[in-house]
């Protein structure tokens, strides 16, 4: 790649000229980031050989990768092709002939003598040199070139010597006639534009070989903008940093992004710095420390004029809320900048901005105490501790433990919010996995100090203590207890607060929220509903966030217990609701991660995938951003339809993550889920070295998550054909039918009763009985038919199956109808069935049944043949179309009659 991109604006280029032949050495580290500009390359081909073309034009900002792409489609074209490389600068432009000059000082005395002779002198060169080759020209250049080099190469275009490859960051700075072969479509124009995420992970892929976390993709996206060149730069310092590690073939991040000290992204930005006025680099080292400023505070600090002209050259970003907030576009630039200034410059710039007026934490943003704090701690300057207590919730809240620590630990003792910010220390311990340090943290909260908090204080330190002990397996059980004892001391009773907003009734119901959340934990569901229910009630309970945390925990304990249709009422009900309680701390976090978990169990998954979207396009309800439980999320999703070669790429990019961060056994979750995708795909060894891992101790887990892994690992083991596994999956059936969980109870019984007893259907159509929704129906339809060898309510079952995309279990339907059908001879239901699990066929990887009776499946050129036929094409079309014989067509026809039961053509419609 050229050195071209390194520079802002028109500072010094190269005023030598080259020429390389060499098309075919094109080295490798010029196409890293090929895969993510295939369509750009295929215009660039497609240009460059069509016969009425004379080449063309490519267009882009700065570290693009636009001369990477020219050499790359220029090599592309094989050794058939002569490559002239020309490069245009500043100085070129003001010197006859500036970009040939090397090919000028190649001509004869004989042809100096005017510019005609020149032209043709320089034209029959070129020819001389392609030695009858076709030639390319590549003319790289970030400013126009001089008049007499244009009209050369505008005789050399027109007269077919060569075709042309022109680079430049716009079509303007080209030659005025490449403007009207451009209008009159001689030459070509393809934009580049900076790569947007999917392109990232293509690019990333490319250059380092294995996959990698989305984390990762996300976080050097945000970074670098898009931008290759910045990107390829920001892999080679994290992976000398030892920051970017490969963690069982899956590339992820140790740890957050820190650019200080990035030596070639450092150069990249020193070499635009020293071209900028010392007024933008002010703003550049103000917006660097504070992230983002007020534009009406920035304007009033450095005038509009100088903000205006900042946008324009495309160096600010101005969001669209009230306060329109300027931030830098590029945030690697103020990274770097950052990591320049002095304490005594950043304070300065700090006092500056504040004038000498902390602003008001209770009307803050998350993002805006974010930011503050930062910027206070790197100035070294003490935070208040209001300011500091708030800091460490909105760490907490945005799953970063480190920051909730650092400003946690700010506070005194003998500082009125010691005591909260000791619950935050420990709920930032919890993020990291650390009971027994979170215990630590509240345990040194005297007994003194208890005495002396209010009751809603008090009460929510009670919550925070419940939180962590259900982490530590010798203190589970102490909770109730210690929820009763705190009732005592409050002098309250179990149930609905009446009396609320009177602090002690909210104290309260902070309580009974706690035990919900205990209940919850440990996987006792149908005790609660009725209390549930009650405290969900707007009419009965005007405790807002009391009502709506309990409604969550309602939509899972409805959706575990059978209500499954209940569960996604109460859910679109709440998705309507968030946006008004959006004062309540964690609630939207919440309630994703419950929604998904509802969505989950009612065979939703599609809508499960859709909670997951990145970031930068979800909307505010969504589940929140932490790479690893999202990827794990949509690994899940996927294996529990059915979709094992679809979850794996997300499975094993989550599994990497956890095992740098480990969190509350959700590693165990991966690993169940990637041994089950790999049963899925039919891949038994890496399923059974993933079930090996399983045998690692684990810590405790919530009941919801140790569910999941113990199905995941059963289904592998079912899928992988032992016998034990059926068996334990029946034991958990029962252990939830006596719980009350009734869809638990179903999923399992669907899995286990593969190859399942009459009575094992019985259960599994009683338990249908005591649920809702498509997917109870489902169970239900396959048990009726498997018991009742049914070919028909076998089929409607794998139709309902269909329309939740649950392949395997609609495999598994058609599978067993084949059978029954041909037993029971109806011909009609055999074909829909052999037709219909023929194409599933090229979906399901490892059918769960494969049918006794009846044909084995289509081949992919026999389901060819068979489509066309239906479509009514003769053999004769049918053989010119696939470029076959017409006996190979007549001879695969008839082995698809056979397979299928049909005897006509008309048949095949609607089977394959």
């Amino acid at each position: 790649m050229s050195i071209e991109p390194l520079s802002w604006g028109r500072g010094s280029m190269l005023n030598t000229v080259e020429s390389n032949t060499d098309t075919a050495g094109t080295s490798e580290l010029q196409r890293w980031s090929v895969p993510a500009r295939s369509a750009n390359l295929e215009a660039v081909r497609i240009a460059l050989t069509s016969k009425e073309s004379l080449g063309v034009v490519i267009t882009g900002s700065r570290g693009v990768g636009k001369s990477s792409l020219a050499r790359t489609a220029v090599s592309e074209l094989g050794p058939d092709v002569w490559s002239l490389q020309l490069r245009g600068g500043p100085a070129a432009e003001k010197t006859p002939y500036g970009c040939l000059a090397f090919l000028l000082a190649r001509l004869p005395q004989a042809y100096m003598g005017s510019p005609t002779a020149i032209l043709r002198g320089i034209t029959s060169l070129i020819k001389s040199d392609a030695a009858g080759r076709q030639c390319i020209i590549t003319l790289d250049t970030a400013g126009s070139i001089d008049d007499m080099s244009a009209g050369v190469l505008l005789n050399v275009l027109l007269t077919g010597t060569a075709r042309i490859v022109a680079v430049a960051p716009k079509s303007s700075d080209l030659p005025a006639d490449f403007h009207w072969l451009l209008t009159d479509r001689r030459l070509t124009e393809v934009r580049l534009d900076n790569l947007n995420e999917l392109q990232t992970r293509q690019v990333l892929l490319s250059l380092l070989g294995h996959r990698v976390s989305a984390s990762l993709v996300s976080a050097y996206h945000s970074i670098v903008g898009g931008n290759p060149l910045l990107l390829k730069a920001l892999v080679t310092e994290q992976q000398q940093s030892g920051n970017l590690v490969l963690a069982d073939s899956v590339w992820t991040l140790r740890d957050k992004v820190v650019l200080d000290g990035a030596a070639s992204l450092d150069d990249i930005v020193r070499s635009r710095w020293a071209r900028k006025t010392p007024e933008t680099r002010e703003v550049i080292e103000m917006l660097s420390c504070a992230r983002s400023v007020e534009l009406s505070r920035l304007t009033t600090l450095y005038g509009a004029g100088i903000v205006a002209d900042m946008e324009d050259a495309g160096l600010l970003d101005i969001d669209g809320s009230d306060s329109r907030w300027v931030s830098l576009r590029e945030k690697y630039v103020g990274d770097v900048v950052r990591s320049w200034l002095s304490i005594a410059r950043r304070r300065e710039l700090r006092n500056l901005l504040l004038g000498g007026v902390e602003p008001d934490p209770s009307a803050m943003t998350v993002d805006e105490l974010m930011a503050f704090a930062a910027w206070t701690h790197e100035c070294e300057a003490e935070l208040s501790p209001d300011m500091a207590l708030a800091a460490a919730e909105a760490a907490v809240q945005l799953f970063d433990p480190h920051l909730a620590l650092t400003y946690a630990e700010a506070l005194k003792r003998d500082d009125p919010q010691w005591v909260p910010a000791q619950r935050q220390k420990a709920a930032a311990y919890l993020l990291l996995d650390l009971p027994i340090q979170a215990m630590a943290a509240l345990d040194d909260i005297s007994r003194p100090q208890l005495d002396s908090l209010s009751a809603k204080e008090y009460a929510h330190v009670v919550a925070a203590k419940s939180q962590v002990m259900v982490w530590l397996p010798e203190h589970t059980e102490r909770v109730p207890g210690l929820l009763e004892e705190a009732r005592r001391r409050l002098g309250v009773e179990q149930g609905l607060a009446d009396s609320w907003p009177d602090p002690l009734a909210a104290a309260a119901n902070r309580i009974s929220l706690s035990e919900f959340e205990y209940k919850a934990f440990v996987g006792d569901f149908s005790s609660m509903i009725p209390a549930l229910e009650a405290a969900a009630n707007p009419a009965r309970n005007a405790d807002t966030w009391f009502r709506m945390n309990s409604s969550v925990i309602l939509m899972t304990a409805l959706s575990l217990t059978g209500r499954e249709m209940d569960a996604l009422r109460l859910m679109r009900q709440l998705g309507g609701q968030i946006s008004d309680a959006a004062h309540i701390v964690g609630l939207r976090e919440r309630f994703a991660a419950e929604a998904y978990l509802v969505l989950l169990m009612a065979g939703q998954w599609r809508r499960c995938i859709d909670l997951l979207d990145p970031p930068g396009t979800r909307e505010a309800h969504r589940l929140p951003y932490r790479s690893a439980a999202a990827e794990l999320s949509a690994g899940i999703a996927y294996v529990y339809s059915g979709r094992g070669a679809a979850a794996l790429d997300s499975l094993l990019s989550a599994a990497a993550q956890l095992e740098l961060r480990p969190a509350h056994s959700s590693l165990h979750a991966a690993y169940a889920a990637i041994a089950l995708a790999y049963a899925q795909i039919g891949n038994a060894g890496q399923a059974r070295k993933y079930l090996e891992k399983l045998r690692r101790p684990a810590g405790p887990c919530s009941f919801p998550t140790r569910s999941i892994i113990e199905f995941c690992a059963d289904m592998a083991g079912r899928w992988l054909g032992e016998a034990d596994s059926a068996a334990r999956l029946k034991e958990s059936a029962r252990q939830n039918i006596a719980a009350g969980r009734y869809t638990l109870a179903g999923i399992s019984l669907l899995g286990a009763t593969v190859n399942g007893t009459e009575a094992d259907f019985r259960l599994m159509e009683d338990v249908a009985g005591h649920r809702q929704g498509p997917l109870a129906e489902i169970s239900r339809l396959i048990a009726v038919g498997s018991r009742s060898k049914d070919a028909k309510t076998l089929l409607a079952g794998g139709e309902l199956a269909a329309t939740l995309e649950l392949d395997a279990v609609e495999a598994r339907c058609m599978a067993l109808a084949v059978d029954y059908a041909r037993q029971a001879g109806d011909s009609v239901s055999a074909r829909t069935a052999q037709a219909r699990l023929d194409v599933l066929a090229a979906t399901v990887a490892s059918l769960p049944i494969v049918p006794s009776s009846g044909s084995p499946l289509l081949t992919s050129r026999e389901r060819q043949i068979a489509r066309l036929a239906g479509r009514g094409s003769s053999n004769r079309d049918i053989a010119l179309e696939m470029g076959v014989s017409v006996r190979t067509v007549e001879g695969h026809l008839y082995q698809v009659f056979t397979k299928l039961g049909v005897t006509s053509r008309g048949d095949l419609t609607g089977l394959v």
